[in-house]
């Protein structure tokens, strides 16, 4: 796994970057570089590719501890510097906190064991308390009337398939028909290693395995992301869309060059996929006409500066934005073979037709 040490960002997004290592053109970063969001900073000068571009390339991270929403008990734009480090000082003890083995609390995926921890990468220090700048409050729109039919559908399926959710966690029956645990098909799609959230769009920073590679070349830009190590192919060549019928798990995007800054518009995204940002549970599902807007910045040798927008009519009030920066990482990406390894699924459909097989026994023996 790439691991990292991000830099600082604070007021109107102020950067800080630590001792990252050169690569793919970037270079080692100042102790202290502040950014204004979408502005190259003062004197500096774009790399180009050979073909005239914004040079993009390189290995880069968005991990951060700041959350994409703000938090309901807090009413300001930024932190100053001392809440950021008492809030990141927190998070980091619940990531690293221990359970008591043999409790349900116990199943978890401890990746402090792996490196996985934010604290032992590198991130981002945002001084502001949300990702998202627009709405002001720093929130994800409420649903709208369609948003809210579309998710009582789907509570309504996974009722019917006897998934069964309470206020803490989900707690799924394992005894059929048709609970969480008769099929694959019934747990989310990162639980199945057919994609998370985090190689978008929008690109939304994850808990682990947050790093990038991005690749030019004419008319082309390649994101590779580490988890689940799904490559987005985005022409910049101007050739059209596609029809509504063709979908992708990362969509349709197109790309285009307004000086230096590149915009990215991507619609036809697969309708399997769980509305970004976390406000809703991950089975109320994107409507067919999500569209997402990004814009890539790059602002100093180690830092580039995302923007995004997400608008669907038929899922929230209003659209939202938020903005936040890629960091220069050290490379190679090695892959994240989420596949291979998926070793849980198996274990977890085995153990329900053990019980499945515990239970019909003792219906059995109880009618003789």
């Amino acid at each position: 796994m790439i691991r990292r040490l991000l830099g600082s960002l604070g007021a109107a997004i102020l950067l800080t970057v630590l001792s990252i290592p050169t690569t793919h053109g970037q270079s080692p970063a100042k102790s202290a570089g502040a950014v204004i969001p979408g502005a190259a900073a003062k004197g500096y000068v774009q790399p180009k590719t050979p073909d005239g571009q914004p040079d993009l390339t390189g290995f880069w991270t968005n991990a951060t501890f700041t959350p994409l929403q703000r938090p309901n008990n807090v009413k300001k734009d930024f932190y100053t510097v001392e809440e950021v480090v008492a809030a990141e000082k927190a998070a980091a003890a619940r990531e690293d906190e221990q359970t008591i083995p043999g409790t349900e609390e116990d199943l978890h995926y401890d990746g402090t064991q792996f490196g996985l921890g934010k604290t032992q990468s590198r991130y981002a220090r945002n001084l502001r308390t949300s990702l998202i700048t627009d709405p002001p409050d720093g929130r994800i729109p409420p649903l709208n009337d369609q948003g809210k039919q579309r998710l009582a559908q789907r509570e309504a399926d996974r009722k019917a398939k006897r998934i069964f959710i309470t206020n803490r966690v989900e707690l799924n029956s394992i005894v059929g028909p048709n609970g969480r645990y008769d099929s694959a098909q019934n747990n989310s799609l990162d639980d199945r290693c057919i994609i998370t959230g985090q190689p978008g769009p929008p690109m939304v920073p994850g808990g682990y395995n947050s790093g990038f590679q991005f690749v030019q070349s004419p008319g082309w830009l390649m994101i590779l992301t580490e988890n689940m190590h799904i490559a987005r192919m985005i022409p910049t060549d101007g050739r059209p869309g596609l029809p509504q019928n063709v979908r992708g798990w990362t969509g349709i995007s197109r790309g285009h060059w307004e000086g230096n800054t590149l915009v990215v518009q991507t619609t036809n995204l697969n309708t399997e996929l769980s509305v970004p940002g976390g406000a809703a549970p991950f089975w109320m599902a994107i409507s067919e006409n999500m569209k997402v807007t990004e814009w890539f910045t790059r602002v100093d040798a180690n830092t580039i500066n995302y923007k995004f927008t997400v608008d669907d009519p038929a899922t929230w009030t209003k659209p939202w934005t938020a903005e936040l920066p890629f960091i220069a990482d050290e490379g190679p990406m090695f892959e994240h073979a989420c596949h291979e390894g998926n070793r849980s699924m198996t274990n977890a459909l085995t153990a329900a037709r053990m019980a499945d097989k515990r239970a019909a026994e003792a219906a059995k023996k109880g009618s003789n």
